[in-house]
This record gives structure tokens, sequence and C-alpha cells, in this order.
């Protein structure tokens, strides 16, 4: 808490005490998933949208009970749009693109958007608009209008934003705004960059990092302990983004070291969260697949400048620049098979309340059975249509207050 009694916004840890976190409801954008653009969108099936709903409405609920404060992004989103025109304008700009739909019918878009409503704005930024719901009249002078067919995007819709973890996360005070590989999820980080910009809560929230180039996602972002960043490099976060990242974080005394993670480039393991995430001060849950051979380069930072080392083994590495002596690792003790099923329905993919209190997906019994038995009190939820996204708990909050470690 700060001085006046207010959340103090910031993390340097997975595990400190989890005070505030931002989710996003799944909503509209979830229904423009067809079996024509799912795997364009990154989904891999058409979730049952009233189901997804009632299971994350319990994941927020069973948050709340915890004491944990709950900002729901689509609500944040309103606020900040009826406060700020510029943030209006920002998001009009990043969602109406004249290369795509033309001159005309993109400057006509644009005037239409900036005299609706702060909660219809926050629908069509984040659901999309096809084009036969233009509420413009039928255009003799825009070719793009006249081609399209009806049901084609004008302005796609964003499902992947029910995993807030990736556009953004917070070190020490500040907030990182990250950079998403893949087009379906590009104008992701245009949304929390102007929340964090222009909301009245984040007003003099300072950033730890920008990038407009190289990728880098909040789901291959660890905070390890305080001062030791992991980095996956893999399907999503490229060398030149971990690389980044590192500099601007020891550029801003946010971190000495930073451990970069090769993981592989498949659907299966998109994030490193995918395969490990931490349950406490000094454990993790880890896939078994990768528990021998997940290698880390370590960067450290020097007086002049940086020092990169390895690759070593990674619980070797991590242990040692987090000061301890050996880095737990809870033994899933699954065979192959149940390890592989496990891993893909994010049974590693734990969202830490405080130390040994995570929550995790109540379908993958064997992991969570390994960890009740390690001393880890396991908050299960259902995620049988959330998961549709390949995404577990931790994919699905970026958390803003954390207590220190």
């Amino acid at each position: 808490m700060s001085a006046d009694g207010s959340l103090k916004l910031g993390a340097n840890s997975e595990v400190g005490k989890l005070r505030a976190v931002m989710l996003h409801r799944p909503g509209d954008e979830l229904k423009r998933l067809t079996p024509r653009n799912n795997d364009q969108l990154l989904f891999d099936g058409l979730p049952w949208v009233d189901r997804a709903q009632a299971e994350h409405d319990a994941f927020a609920d069973l948050l709340r009970s915890r004491g944990v404060e709950v900002l729901l992004l689509a609500n944040v989103l309103t606020e900040t749009l009826s406060a700020s025109g510029a943030a209006r304008m920002q998001g009009i700009a990043a969602a109406v693109d004249s290369r795509r739909l033309g001159h005309a019918l993109a400057g006509d878009l644009a005037t239409y958007l900036r005299g609706i409503a702060a909660p219809d704005l926050a629908t069509v930024l984040t659901a999309g608009m096809t084009f036969d719901e233009l509420p413009i009249g039928p255009s003799t002078t825009s070719l793009v209008r006249r081609m399209h067919h009806g049901a084609d995007f004008v302005i796609d819709p964003l499902p992947n934003l029910l995993f807030t973890r990736d556009s953004s996360f917070w070190i020490g005070d500040r907030v990182a705004i990250t950079s998403l590989a893949l087009p379906a999820r590009v104008r992701e980080t245009s949304l929390t960059d102007l929340i964090y910009a222009f909301h009245p809560r984040f007003l003099g929230v300072r950033r730890a990092y920008e990038s407009h180039t190289a990728p880098v996602e909040g789901g291959d972002v660890l905070l390890l302990a305080p001062g030791v960043v992991a980095v996956g490099v893999g399907e999503r976060t490229t060398p030149a983004g971990a690389e980044a990242l590192a500099r601007s974080l020891f550029e801003d005394d946010l971190a000495h070291t930073v451990l970069v993670v090769p993981i592989a480039q498949n659907r299966a393991t998109m994030h490193l969260d995918t395969v490990c995430t931490m349950v406490d001060v000094d454990a993790v849950v880890m896939y078994p697949g990768v528990q021998d051979s997940l290698s880390a380069f370590t960067i450290h930072r020097e007086d002049d400048g940086v020092s990169i080392t390895g690759a070593d083994p990674f619980l070797e590495a991590a242990a040692a620049a987090m000061g301890i002596g050996k880095l737990r690792v809870i033994d899933t003790g699954l065979d192959n098979v149940t390890a592989e099923r496990e891993q893909w329905d994010d049974g590693n993919n734990t969202l830490a309340l405080e130390p040994g209190v995570v929550v995790a997906y109540e379908r993958n019994v064997e992991t969570n059975a390994r960890l009740s038995a390690s001393g880890v009190e396991v908050l299960a939820i259902s995620g049988s249509e959330l998961g549709s996204g390949r995404g577990g708990p931790r994919c699905m909050s970026c958390p803003i207050s954390r207590d220190l470690a």
C-alpha cells in the first residue's frame, strides 16, 4: 500500500502476494470466430462463448475471494475513452487501416467512430466490425467497399485479448508495453498502450520498455526474483527482442541479470510460461519433457556494458542468478503421454496468488495432484472453453500490483 492507502502499482516477482490484476472477460470478439478464420485468429477451436464467460467469471470471483482487486480491460478501456479525446483518436487510428481500406472508406469510418459513445467505441475496438455492420451508406467512391464480402472484417476482432499477460507486464514500478509477433495480435498493444497512457489510475506511470520492432511477448517473461528476469525465445519472442528488453531493463536499473531461454518454435510451446511457471519463491512447475534440456544464456549487467555467458542448464543458471542453492522443480512424475496432454492443456501455466498458492485448470488432474503433494495449494478452475486459445490462468492475467519479494 502507498502512504494514502491506495494500492502501489508494480511487481518484482511472480509470487509476491497478488493485490490487483487486469483481466479481459471474453466478449463479442469470440463470437467472430468461425471454422474459416479460427486458425488465422490463433484459436484451435470455436469456444462456446457463454460457457467461456461463465468460466472467466468464476476465475475473477475466485481472485476477488482471495482479496485481489480485478480490473476488467473492457471497463478500463471504456473509462479511458470517456476520459480522454487523445485516447479515442489513438485507438481509432490504430484500428482504421487506410492501406487496406483505402483513403475514402478509412476517412468515413474514422469520422463515424469519432462520434460514437465510449462504450460503443470500446466494443468496436475489441470485437471488430464487418462490412455488413458499417453504418455508412453504400459509396460510389470506395472500390474496397464494393469488392469486399459483407462478412469480411473492416476492423479485425481481437479474440486473444483474453490473454492480457502478453501485451504488457509490470516490473518494478513500471509497465512494459510489448511488441506482439503475429498479425492477429499486433493491435492489442495499441489498447494497452492507451490505457496506461490516458486512464486516470495510471497517469504518471513510467514505461519500462517499448518496442515497435523486435517482438517480445509477456508470456515469455518470468520475474524469477528481484532483479532476475527470464525471457523465452521461440515462436513469439525473438533473440533481438530479448536483447533489447535486457538492455532496457539494465539501463533503468530494473534488473541486473536476464536469462534468455530458447524454447521450441511450435504451437504447444508458444511461450516460456507454457512449460514453466513459478509456484513459490524457490520453486517452479515444469513440463518434464524440457526439464533436462532447457538451457539459458545469461546476460549480466556490467559497469562497462553487458556480459553474455552460456548456454548453461536453465535450472542451474536460474539458481545462480537468484542467489539460491537450488531451484526446486515440482516433480510431476507423469508418463510421457499424460505429461504431453497436460502441458498442451496448460498444466504448467499457473498463476501464483502468493508463495505456495496457485490457480490452475482443474482438468490437469495429475499435475495438480503433484503440486498439492509438494505443499502447493492449488485453486482449481474450469477451463474447457477458455483453453481453446491455448492459454491458462497466468496467460489470462496481468498482475498490476504485487507485494514486493
